[in-house]
């Protein structure tokens, strides 16, 4: 089969690589629509703990092909889902049912092979069948689970006012759900007006257009919408030029959701006083956990739209020009389609 591999960081070919036979419990699927990811730019640099060889690609939609000893409940010529995630069941966080913080996770596309490719190979209970489900749409059922983990995270109060930060494709899906989860308004800015268009079309109440460069630039628009600042503050651009600045944006009593991937080694510089005056709660959210069979019934019942999301396609081939359109503004969401 044809893969993207990496041999180390920043350094990959597309190249044929052998299949290998399935063990017990195990499908191969054949990869039909695959995301590209902000993840995916940090493991190309090396980082969030890339195993080598690596073949990326975590947000795997494909068709099963085969299937391995044992397996139940999944058939050859299914659609399917692949959750990413394996975990050990043995460890003490599992034990007391924290996967996320599983001691000895493993995610396919980070440490094992991944959907960059013409094929993969899934534990068959990872892989959640999507019938009819338009394949547009079932690109987002891993960001989709990703900001169910979120919202699980934040326990959205009703009648919140909300500002999000960024407007990448997690970010598009949140405000969407927030939008009709009981938030009183949602407010998005954003460095970039057809993706702010976007959210607004999507029930987006307010948008903002911002620089992150100078984030402080915003902060008096954002004091005409919320004089005494916001009830829940979500950052997900990822820029610590942003976050740097988002404290005073937080209303007394509210809550700042990290959600946006900064460099590993990134750092900001926060008043303690401030968060401890102000009764501030700070938490944060990382990638997703029980949330695929939730992800998928809102894609199916439309409460997330997939609608002007995707924004570029690319050939398996074209790896390198779809990790490199993450970085132009006019990229909302990228995907693979290997088959191409």
């Amino acid at each position: 089969m044809r893969a993207v591999v990496y041999d180390q960081p920043a350094s990959f070919e597309v190249r044929d690589i052998e299949d290998r036979p399935l063990a017990a419990g195990e499908i191969r699927v054949e990869n039909l629509i695959v995301g590209v990811c902000g993840t995916d730019q940090h493991l190309h640099v090396g980082e969030f703990g890339p195993r080598y060889p690596l073949t990326p690609g975590h947000e795997i939609v494909g068709r099963v092909v085969e299937t391995g000893p044992g397996v139940s409940g999944v058939e050859p010529g299914e659609h399917v889902a692949i959750d990413n995630t394996i975990y050990c069941r043995h460890c003490e966080a599992c034990k007391r049912g924290d996967v996320n913080f599983c001691e000895n996770g493993v995610a396919l596309g980070v440490q094992a092979p991944g959907g960059f490719a013409t094929h993969a190979i899934a534990a068959a209970d990872r892989a959640y069948p999507i019938g009819d489900l338009d394949l547009d749409a079932a690109a987002l059922i891993e960001p989709t689970a990703c900001v169910v983990r979120g919202l699980d995270n934040i326990d959205l109060r009703p009648g919140s006012d909300v500002l999000i930060t960024g407007a990448g494709p997690t970010a598009q899906i949140m405000s969407q759900l927030i939008v009709r989860g009981g938030a009183a308004r949602v407010t998005m800015a954003a460095p970039t007006q057809f993706k702010l268009d976007v959210a607004r079309a999507n029930g987006v109440d307010e948008t903002v257009l911002l620089d992150r460069n100078d984030f402080r630039a915003s902060h008096a628009r954002f004091r005409e919408l919320a004089p005494r600042g916001f009830d829940v503050v979500i950052e997900a651009t990822g820029a610590v030029s942003v976050l740097q600045d988002i404290l005073p944006l937080v209303r007394s009593g509210g809550t700042l959701v990290v959600y946006g991937m900064a460099a590993e080694d990134a750092t900001v510089a926060i008043s303690p006083y401030e968060i401890f005056r102000r009764e501030i709660t700070i938490k944060g959210s990382f990638a997703q956990a029980y949330g695929f069979a939730r992800a998928i019934d809102f894609l199916k019942h439309g409460k997330v739209r997939a609608d002007g999301l995707i924004t570029h396609r690319f050939a398996l081939s074209s790896y390198a020009q779809a990790l490199a359109a993450l970085r132009s503004p006019d990229c909302l969401k990228a995907v693979v389609e290997p088959q191409r």
